[in-house]
């Protein structure tokens, strides 16, 4: 399906072990109720991937097709607008301006006098200030996103299409994650981040309550109970809720959980082989754009210490072929450069003997995979499948 890349696989030593409690399911299930009663709701399509699971040497590959979330074109959909309603109602109940604002006050304008005066914030490499801008938008506050110089126009406009302010920081994806925190610090604003560090949880574990819902839905859909589960990493995230979920629900006959990531920004596999979090530096140059990340959330981490099974980091190439491959098919699936991480480590690992030893991969596996975004940059997308 894809020529052959070099890669690396890290299995997790910490695999198995006892942890604090990161996402506690009360907040799912608060969660869940929001976003399923939100306007547009439908659970996304799961799509069996039968080339892909021949070529890998498994019994079965389900894709997640998260490309048309809400219109929005990516899982983070689910994160960042439910944050956003979550802080706006928090803080209108301290202010006594409503003791317990609903989704459809807010949208419906009932508090807008309020809520005009909220600014909210973050840094972002395309889809989460994307959710976050579209939640302001909706619930009728201020919104300023900001980027690094690496996030393409494409996906500046997209952010600045429901209404968000979107400023430039130099450097990384974690340089602008500061630069959004220093300056809502100074303007009385409020982060929305899918990222967490010390002091600050609360909104990125309700992002990560939201993007429960996909893997809920997914577990849904399955034929079958899956055996492994290939997620891509970034900050780590949307691998820990993937993995909080997966353990809800199947208990200790969850799937092995393995996280996929650019070898050019792999701070989650750097942070398993030290067994401890762990920055990666550099420039984070890697055409998988959403996963360009440097520094591990804090609360994503300590899911992602004792819950994930292994590591796996893979080179742009890999991810590009699969892009292409998704792109040819019949019917042919549309997958941004992010989503198809896993699908590119499920291909190297699945044809590697090492591989598919280390990671207990089998002709009876059943793969589920999160295609985690669509063409959320149409012009790169159209530029890097044509090759």
């Amino acid at each position: 399906m894809i020529g052959r890349h070099n890669f690396q696989l890290l299995l997790n030593r910490h695999h198995g072990t006892p942890g604090v409690v990161v996402l506690p399911d009360n907040g799912f299930r608060r969660a869940k109720e929001e976003i399923t009663s939100w306007p547009g709701y439908a659970p996304t399509p799961m799509v069996p991937l039968p080339d892909a699971a021949e070529a890998a040497r498994v019994a079965s590959v389900h894709w997640k097709d998260e490309s048309g979330r809400f219109g929005l074109g990516s899982f983070k959909a689910l994160g960042g607008a439910y944050a956003v309603l979550r802080v706006l109602a928090v803080e209108l109940a301290r202010r006594g301006d409503a003791a317990s604002a609903t989704s459809a006050d807010l949208a419906d304008g009932k508090y807008k006098e309020a809520t005009r005066g909220i600014t909210v914030t973050c840094a972002t490499d395309g889809n989460h200030g994307r959710s976050v801008a579209w939640g302001a938008q909706r619930f009728g506050c201020r919104c300023v996103i900001f980027v690094h110089p690496g996030v393409s126009k494409g996906r500046r406009d997209a952010v600045a299409a429901y209404g968000a302010e979107v400023r430039e920081a130099p450097g990384t994806y974690d340089d602008s994650v500061r630069a959004a925190k220093r300056e809502a610090e100074k303007q009385g604003w409020f982060v929305v981040s899918d990222t967490s560090y010390p002091g600050y949880t609360e909104p990125p574990r309700d992002v990560m309550q939201g993007y429960r819902l996909m893997a809920e839905e997914a577990a849904e859909a399955l034929p079958a109970p899956p055996t492994h589960v290939f997620v891509p990493g970034g900050v780590g995230g949307l691998a820990a809720a993937v993995s909080a979920q997966m353990r809800a629900r199947y208990g200790k006959d969850a799937p092995r959980l393995v996280v996929a990531e650019p070898d050019r920004a792999a701070c989650l596999m750097a942070s398993a082989e030290a067994g401890q979090l762990t920055a990666v530096d550099g420039p984070l140059d890697t055409v998988m754009a959403g996963l360009a990340c440097g520094e591990p959330s804090l609360l994503a981490w300590q899911e992602l210490e004792r819950a994930a099974f292994g590591f796996v980091s893979i080179p742009d190439e890999a991810a590009v072929a699969c892009m292409r491959a998704l792109h040819r098919r019949q019917p042919r699936i549309v997958a941004g450069e992010s989503a198809v991480a896993g699908l590119a480590a499920l291909l190297l690992a699945g044809r590697d003997g090492f591989g598919r030893a280390a990671l207990g991969l089998g002709e009876d596996s059943r793969v589920l995979l999160f295609g985690t975004e669509g063409a959320t940059d149409p012009e790169l997308y159209a530029r890097l499948v044509a090759g």
